[in-house]
C-alpha cells in the first residue's frame, strides 16, 4: 500500500491522519489547544500552539500506524487544511510577530467599511467575488496597520493557518487557491492575487506567498521538521485546501450540481460550481475550489456547532456530570434530552449569532437571542430550540443559493454534528431534501490527504480519487409531517433578525460604552 498524510489545523485543535491508498484511515489523532478571548469580539490563537499541536497529533498518529502493522510505513506525500482566514504575522526571521486572529474574530467592521469606502462595493466584487467581512484578511491587515503599528512594520510575510504549518514543514512560503480566496485580495476569477485590491490598499504583494492550485507540490518536508516528526526528509508537501474545501473534497463535493452541509464549529452550506458563479450583492462566498480549475460558493453561519457548544458549557453542568459518570458524549447526552422535545419547542427560537453572522446578515454586531420563553420551557426545550435555529440559519444560506440557480437535489452532510441522527434528521426535514452521510467522519483532513495523493501521482485527478476513496454510508428522507411543523416554524424564524437589527446595534454601542 501507499500512504499519505492529512494534516487539518482546526479551530480547536490539530488532527492528523494516515491515509492508504485503498481509502482506509490507519491511524489519526488529535491535539487540542485554547482560544484566547482578550477583548469582546475578539479570538485569537498563538501560532507556535498550532504547531507543538501538529508535532503532538502526528507523532501519536504514527506510533499508533507502527502498533498496528509490522509492515514499513513510508509516507508520499503530506495534504494540509485548516481553518480559514485567520492570520500570521512574521518577521523577516520568520518570527511570529503577535497571535494570530482568527476567522471568527470581529475587530475589523471599521475596516471592512474604510475598504468598501477605497475601492468601492460594485468594484470590490468584481475585483474579488466577495464582499468584506471581518474575518478576513485584509481588514486584519489594515487594523494592525492602525492599532499596532510598531507590529505592522515589521511585518515581512502574512501567511493563513495552515500555510504557517507549512513554513514549518518546508521552510518555505506558499499558499493555494481556495484558501487565498477568503482574503479579500484574491481575484478568484482569475485564480491569482489581485494587484488592484494590493495598490488601493497599499499592501505590498512581497508579503504574501505564492500561490499554487491544490494538488500541486509547494515544497519538501525539511530535514530539522522530519526529525522532530519522526518522518523522513524530502516528503512533498502539497497545496492542500481551507478547511471547507478539503471536506468537500472528501465528501465527494467535486462535480457540478452537488452541494455538502458541514455542522462543525462554524455550519457551512457549499456548492461546486464547474464555472466561475458569483452572487452579486455577496451574501454567499465565492472561492477556488480545491479542484484545479473549478469553484465554489458556500454560505456561514459563524456560531453552529459553536452555539451548542455555549449551550452545553453554560446550562448544561447536570448533563456534564450525567456523560461523565455513564462513560458517554456529552453533546449525545444533550441532543438525546432534546429529542424528547416535540419539534418547534413549543414556540422556542434561537438566533444562533453568538459570533456575529455572515450568511446572510454580514453583521458582526448580531448577536444571539431565545425568543418565546415561557414558564412551559425547560433547558431541554431550550437545547431543540438551538438546535434548530442552527438549521433554520442554515436554511437562509441554502435558501440565497437556490436564488441564483443553485438547487442541489441532496445535500451531503458531515462535521461532528452528522454524528447524531436526530440533528441530522432535522436538518433534512429543514432543508426539505435527502441527506447522504459519507464514510470518512475525519474531515478536513481526509481531504487534504486526498489533494496530497493526486499531488503524488497515486491518483491522475480530484475526480478519480474521490470516485475511489469517498462511498455513502446511510442517508435520511424529509418526514412529511415535520416538514410542514418546520415550514411554519421557519416562517417565524425569518422576521426576526430584522426586528432585532437595531437592537443588536445599540447593545453593541451600550458595550463598547461601559466595558471593563
Amino acid at each position: 500500500m501507499r500512504y499519505i498524510l492529512g494534516i487539518d489545523i482546526g479551530t480547536t485543535g490539530a488532527r492528523v491522519l494516515l491515509l492508504a491508498d485503498t481509502g482506509e484511515v490507519i491511524s489519526s489523532d488529535s491535539s487540542e489547544y485554547p482560544i484566547s478571548i482578550p477583548m469582546p469580539n475578539w479570538a485569537e490563537q498563538h501560532p507556535d500552539d498550532w504547531w507543538q499541536a501538529t508535532v503532538t497529533a502526528t507523532k501519536a498518529c504514527l506510533d499508533k500506524a507502527h502498533a498496528k502493522s509490522n509492515d514499513s510505513i513510508e509516507i508520499e506525500a503530506i495534504g494540509l487544511t485548516g481553518q480559514m482566514h485567520s492570520s500570521v504575522f512574521l518577521d523577516s526571521d520568520g518570527k511570529v510577530l503577535r497571535p494570530a486572529i482568527l476567522w471568527c474574530d470581529q475587530r475589523t467592521e471599521s475596516q471592512c467599511g474604510q475598504i468598501v469606502d477605497t475601492v468601492g462595493f460594485d468594484q470590490l466584487i468584481s475585483y474579488t467575488s466577495n464582499r468584506a467581512l471581518a474575518g478576513f484578511t485584509a481588514p486584519k491587515i489594515l487594523w494592525l496597520r492602525e492599532n499596532e503599528p510598531q507590529v505592522y512594520e515589521r511585518v515581512h510575510k502574512v501567511l493563513l493557518a495552515k500555510d504557517y504549518i507549512r513554513y514549518k514543514l518546508t521552510g518555505g512560503f506558499a499558499t493555494e487557491v481556495s484558501d487565498a480566496s477568503g482574503t479579500l485580495l484574491f481575484d478568484v476569477a482569475n485564480r491569482k492575487w489581485s494587484q488592484e485590491m494590493l495598490l488601493a490598499l497599499r499592501i505590498p504583494r512581497e508579503w504574501l506567498p505564492d500561490c499554487y492550485e491544490s494538488t500541486d507540490i509547494t515544497g519538501y518536508l525539511s530535514e530539522e521538521a522530519a526529525s522532530i516528526l519522526g518522518l523522513t526528509g524530502g516528503i512533498p508537501v502539497v497545496g492542500g485546501g481551507g478547511d471547507q474545501a478539503a471536506g468537500a473534497v472528501g465528501n465527494g463535493i467535486v462535480h457540478g450540481g452537488l452541494a455538502s452541509c458541514v455542522l462543525g464549529t462554524s455550519g457551512v452550506v457549499f456548492w461546486h460550481s464547474d464555472e466561475h458563479v458569483y452572487d452579486p450583492e455577496g451574501r454567499l462566498h465565492s472561492f477556488c475550489h480545491a479542484v484545479p480549475g473549478k469553484w465554489h460558493l458556500m454560505g456561514v453561519t459563524l456560531s453552529a456547532g459553536g452555539s451548542l457548544r455555549w449551550f452545553r458549557d453554560t446550562l448544561c453542568q447536570q448533563e456534564i456530570k450525567e456523560a461523565g459518570q455513564q462513560g458517554i458524549d456529552v453533546y449525545a447526552a444533550v441532543i438525546n434530552k432534546a429529542a424528547g422535545i416535540v419539534p418547534g419547542s413549543e414556540g422556542l427560537l434561537f438566533l444562533p449569532y453568538l459570533s456575529g453572522e455572515r450568511t446572510p446578515h454580514a453583521n458582526a454586531k448580531a448577536r444571539g437571542a431565545f425568543v418565546g420563553l415561557s414558564l412551559r420551557h425547560t433547558r431541554d426545550h431550550m437545547a431543540r430550540a438551538v438546535l434548530e435555529g442552527i438549521a433554520m440559519s442554515l436554511r437562509d444560506c441554502l435558501e440565497l443559493g437556490e436564488g441564483i440557480g443553485l438547487e442541489p437535489q441532496r445535500i451531503n452532510l458531515s462535521g461532528g454534528g452528522a454524528r447524531s441522527d436526530m440533528w441530522s434528521q432535522m436538518i433534512a426535514d429543514v432543508f426539505g431534501l435527502e441527506l447522504i452521510r459519507t464514510g470518512s467522519e475525519e474531515g478536513p483532513a481526509y481531504g487534504a490527504a486526498i489533494l496530497a495523493a493526486v499531488g503524488a501521482g497515486i491518483y491522475s485527478s480530484v475526480e478519480e480519487a474521490c470516485g475511489k476513496l469517498v462511498f455513502t454510508i446511510d442517508s435520511k428522507m424529509p418526514n412529511p409531517v415535520v416538514r410542514e411543523i418546520y415550514r411554519d416554524l421557519y416562517d417565524l424564524y425569518k422576521p426576526l433578525y430584522a426586528t432585532l437589527r437595531e437592537h443588536f446595534e445599540r447593545g453593541a454601542e451600550f458595550v463598547f460604552q461601559h466595558r471593563g
